[in-house]
């Protein structure tokens, strides 16, 4: 607020009609550290004196030493080793007369040079578009206001084109939404300017096939894996806006318990559209997610670009029914066997199937069944007779 209110003063007094008294220099463009003599001469006709005038910056009155009286009618003020514009619409240096009322004012832009743009990155949503994005220079951007411009053309051959939509990606992005040739790699760069100078970015050379990202997977599901409470199945659909097309997707997921923010990646999923999790909580809520990477569209080599996470999709698995604190000394020997002999195989699959794999699994989950419903039926019996003796 404070800054338009500067700059509707500044504007006010440039465009003023009445010119009571007029600054020299107006409106100047100064490097950081520079010091600046500037002169107020007032209109003869005003019979005001020039012992009378007075200097403000940025509404702050300035003192007297830094005066200097030029003649009957005008009054210089020297500033010294200036700073950086407080705003980007520039700094406002002020003649007053004996009442306080504006004389004049110039608005000082006190900044540096761009700094060359940097870090260009591209990526195209499905082969339809292209949007850009890079790093301004820091110090140049902080004091004045600084234009960037983002370029294009094929490389072997067309002439320049001006990307037009900006900030759609944040303050330093702009998006090209149509006729982009494939095959054929584009020459891309960021000009920057302002009042003190200009500056070019490195051009960066890409092919629209290397860098496409698409949409994340849709119609995620993720339900139980029928009384396996360790366990959830993952399923979603390819993105539709690539079908078309001749490429390779592979997948990511990550879940999370639902009081954790911390998220775990399976890496290992490939180009499969379902998976098992394994290793997990009984009786927890999990939030999944799901991202793509289409990538070796049309023969490219590149990595490929990975698509946003798809939007949480939340179950729970099974509580555990096991019943604890109840013996059956009958069965003890042949749990013993039993662990023993399943010792070696219960690591080696639990190891082997976290994540994605499905190395074993359905051998693993008929273990699994056969387990539970075994300690079903040991413990139920047990639990009635021990009512009946109470």
């Amino acid at each position: 607020m404070i800054g338009l209110l500067l700059l509707w003063i500044c504007t006010l007094i440039v465009n003023s009609l009445t010119h009571p008294a007029v600054i020299i220099p107006q409106d100047p463009t100064l490097t950081i550290g520079s010091s600046l003599t500037a002169s107020c001469s007032v209109d003869q006709d005003l019979n005001l004196k020039v012992e009378d005038l007075s200097w403000t910056f940025n509404g702050r009155r300035l003192p007297a030493e830094l005066y200097r009286i030029l003649n009957s009618t005008s009054l210089s003020v020297v500033l010294n080793n200036l700073n950086g514009s407080k705003q980007q619409s520039g700094d406002n240096l002020v003649c007053h007369g004996k009442d306080g009322r504006i004389l004049a004012g110039s608005c000082l832009y006190v900044g540096l040079p761009p700094e060359k743009p940097t870090n260009i990155t591209c990526w195209s949503k499905n082969m339809k578009d292209l949007t850009c994005k890079w790093v301004p220079g820091s110090e140049g951007e902080t004091f004045l206001h600084t234009n960037y411009t983002l370029k294009y053309k094929l490389r072997w051959y067309g002439r320049d084109n001006t990307c037009l939509e900006y900030h759609t990606m944040g303050p330093y992005s702009c998006h090209i939404p149509k006729d982009l040739a494939l095959f054929t790699p584009y020459e891309i760069w960021v000009e920057a300017s302002n009042r003190l100078g200009s500056t070019t970015s490195d051009i960066i050379t890409l092919d629209i096939l290397d860098v496409v990202t698409t949409d994340p997977p849709s119609d995620v599901h993720v339900s139980r894996v029928g009384d396996l409470e360790d366990q959830l199945s993952v399923r979603w659909s390819s993105p539709p806006a690539l079908k078309d097309f001749l490429f390779q997707d592979k997948y990511q997921i990550r879940y999370r318990v639902e009081d954790s923010t911390e998220w775990k990646v399976v890496d290992d999923v490939g180009n499969q559209t379902s998976c098992r999790l394994a290793g997990l909580k009984p009786g927890t809520v999990y939030f999944v997610q799901v991202r793509c990477n289409p990538f070796g569209i049309y023969g490219s080599k590149k990595a490929g670009i990975w698509s946003d996470w798809s939007n949480p999709t939340a179950a729970s698995t099974p509580r555990s029914e096991r019943i604890t604190g109840v013996c059956d000394p009958k069965s003890g020997e042949q749990n013993s066997t039993l662990r023993r002999e399943l010792k070696q195989f219960f690591g080696w699959v639990k190891k082997h199937a976290y994540g994605c794999s499905n190395l074993s699994i359905k051998l693993y989950d008929q273990w699994r069944v056969w387990l539970q419903k075994s300690h079903k039926t040991r413990n139920q019996p047990r639990k009635r007779t021990q009512k009946k003796r109470s």
